[in-house]
């Protein structure tokens, strides 16, 4: 089981070492990808309600686009919305000019549609290069990557379990999916990482604790 599939290795955390890689506070920070969506965003902001969890939503902009009202329940529920781009497209494989499009439009949307300027900026996939450092530097968007991807977008408990397991840590920003993929599984995806955190006594924080 390769740790660094959940976990970046620390050479690249040292080489982009601006970016947030775990928190700054020692508790555990929730982080979902790709949304809203109406088929999981509803079920997710009424699980975290109940659990008092306060998380960034990592959101694609022609979701917010198509789904405004998920959107702006997101913020009235106390989270914060981060930048997935528009159309969730792979930042390191694009060129400059269309780099920029794709940041800059969801910072658009967001603005128009949300009055809501975002500040965090997520990578689709992952995917990065120097060319993207540069380019989020001169946007003022600051970068969360994670330290513990649960794989929940393969809709398998099993992987999430074994994951969450092995890899949470006082620290982590955990990765999980509003979408269809992680549809299933995604309550109980957050119920074995609670159960986790209070086995090891981690804390769970809030966006502006957890991030520079």
């Amino acid at each position: 089981m390769n740790k660094y599939l959940y976990n970046p290795p620390g050479l690249i955390k040292k080489v982009f070492h601006e970016w947030n890689w775990n928190t700054v506070n020692n508790k555990i920070l929730f982080t979902f990808d790709d949304g809203p969506i109406p088929e999981t965003t509803p079920v997710i902001l009424n699980t975290l309600d109940k659990n008092k969890i306060k998380a960034v939503f990592f959101c694609v902009g022609n979701n917010i686009d198509k789904n405004t009202g998920l959107a702006k329940e997101i913020l009235s529920c106390g989270h914060e919305i981060g930048n997935h781009t528009y159309n969730h497209k792979v930042i390191a494989g694009l060129n400059r000019t269309d780099a920029v499009n794709e940041i800059n439009s969801f910072i658009n949307i967001a603005k128009d549609k949300l009055d809501y300027s975002p500040w965090h900026f997520r990578p689709p996939h992952g995917r990065f290069n120097f060319r993207t450092k540069n380019i989020l530097k001169e946007l003022d968007q600051s970068a969360v990557l994670w330290s513990l991807l649960t794989y929940d977008y393969k809709n398998d408990l099993n992987i999430v379990k074994l994951a969450v397991a092995k890899y949470l840590k006082r620290n982590s920003i955990i990765v999980l999916h509003d979408s269809l993929k992680s549809k299933d599984i995604i309550l109980n995806s957050i119920e074995i990482i609670l159960e986790q955190a209070s086995k090891k006594g981690f804390e769970t924080g809030e966006p502006t604790g957890c991030l520079k």
